[in-house]
């Protein structure tokens, strides 16, 4: 059982965590007090922060693209329905019996 902010009363297999978050790394930062520990967790913020704006760049660009996949995906039902008219008229028109002519008709010349 793994928790960081609980212990197990009933038992289970007790290991450290493998990470910090955030919060954890600003109270590591309270209790070091050498120039390097200092550093470091400076770096460690500043990933943090770089991770966050990942984060939220990565969801403009997911909310941007189902907007896009919306947009296709109503244009490709208008396209099949497109397609589903033209194959009805299609099919009307090989099912159509020879049309009469309008207009004069010629008399027939017969050959002497």
């Amino acid at each position: 059982m793994k928790s960081q902010n609980a212990t197990s009363s009933w038992g289970g297999t007790r290991k450290m965590p493998f990470a910090f978050t955030e919060h954890g790394v600003l109270m590591l930062s309270s209790v070091l007090n050498s120039d390097r520990a200092i550093d470091v967790n400076i770096r460690i913020m500043r990933i943090f922060t770089r991770i966050r704006e990942m984060l939220t760049e990565n969801t403009e660009i997911q909310l941007a693209l189902e907007k896009i996949e919306k947009k296709t995906h109503n244009n490709t039902k208008n396209i099949e329905l497109v397609f589903q008219y033209l194959d009805e008229l299609l099919e009307k028109k090989e099912k159509q019996s020879p049309r009469k002519q309008i207009g004069f008709k010629l008399p027939i010349k017969k050959k002497k």
